[in-house]
C-alpha cells in the first residue's frame, strides 16, 4: 500500500456506495511447474474494474501471505476496502495466514470456498512427510469455516479477519451478480489463467 496508508480494519462504511473497493485474488498453476501465478482484480462495488496486478506464490510452499501482501503493495493504492482470496490454502498446501496478511495488508480479508469438506491433514501429512507439523500448525490456525448464505441462494464458505460474519456477507452480496463467485475473485481467475505460463519452464 502507498505511504500514509491507514489500516482500515473493520468495515464500518456506507456499504451502499458505487465507491467502494475490493481486491480479488485468484490463482492458477499446471503440472510440473515450481510457482503458481497469483492474479489481483480491483473492482468498485459498481462492477468497474480499475486496477490489475499480476504475481507468483511457490507451490507448496509456505509464502502464500507474503506473495499476496506484495501483490498489495504492487498496487500502490489506499482506495481498497476488503481483499477476497479464493481459497485459504493456495498452490498445494500453500497456507494463508489470514490474521497476518490483515495485519500486513491493513485490510479486512475474506478466503472464500464453496464446497464443504472434512479437512486436509491427512492429505498434508501424505504430501509432506518430513515437514508436516508446520503445515498442520498453519492450517489448525485457520480455524473452522463460516457457512454464508448468498442473496443468489448459494452457500459459501468463509474464513474471515478484520470484519465480522454480517459485513462479510454484505460485502459478498455487494460483489456477486450470479451463483456463489463474487466478480472480484472471478475475473482474477481469468486473468490468472490468461497470464500463467502455457507449460513450465526452467525458469519457473
Amino acid at each position: 500500500m502507498g505511504a500514509g496508508f491507514k489500516p482500515r480494519l473493520s468495515l464500518r462504511l456506507h456499504l451502499n456506495k458505487s465507491g467502494i473497493r475490493a481486491l480479488g485474488v485468484a490463482e492458477s498453476f499446471r503440472p510440473g511447474q515450481k510457482t503458481s501465478t497469483l492474479a489481483g482484480v480491483v473492482m468498485r462495488s459498481d462492477r468497474v474494474v480499475d486496477g490489475l496486478v499480476v504475481g507468483r506464490t511457490s507451490i507448496g510452499g509456505d509464502d502464500a501471505s507474503a506473495s499476496i501482501a506484495a501483490l498489495c503493495r504492487r498496487l500502490k493504492r489506499n482506495d481498497v476496502n476488503v481483499l477476497m482470496v479464493s481459497g485459504a490454502i493456495l498452490s498445494l498446501y500453500n497456507i494463508v495466514d489470514i490474521e497476518g496478511l490483515s495485519r500486513k495488508t491493513g485490510l479486512p480479508v475474506i478466503c472464500l470456498t464453496y464446497k464443504e469438506t472434512s479437512g486436509i491433514e491427512d492429505s498434508i501429512v501424505r504430501h509432506f512427510p518430513e515437514g508436516a507439523e508446520a503445515k498442520l500448525e498453519a492450517y489448525r490456525k485457520l480455524g473452522g469455516r463460516k457457512r454464508l448464505r448468498l442473496k443468489s441462494g448459494h452457500l459459501v464458505f468463509a474464513r474471515t479477519a478484520g470484519l465480522g460474519d454480517a459485513e462479510a456477507k454484505s460485502v459478498l452480496n455487494m460483489f456477486t451478480l450470479q451463483g456463489s463467485t463474487p466478480e472480484p475473485i472471478r475475473v482474477a481467475q481469468l486473468l490468472a489463467r490468461a497470464a500463467a505460463p502455457r507449460r513450465s519452464s526452467r525458469r519457473d
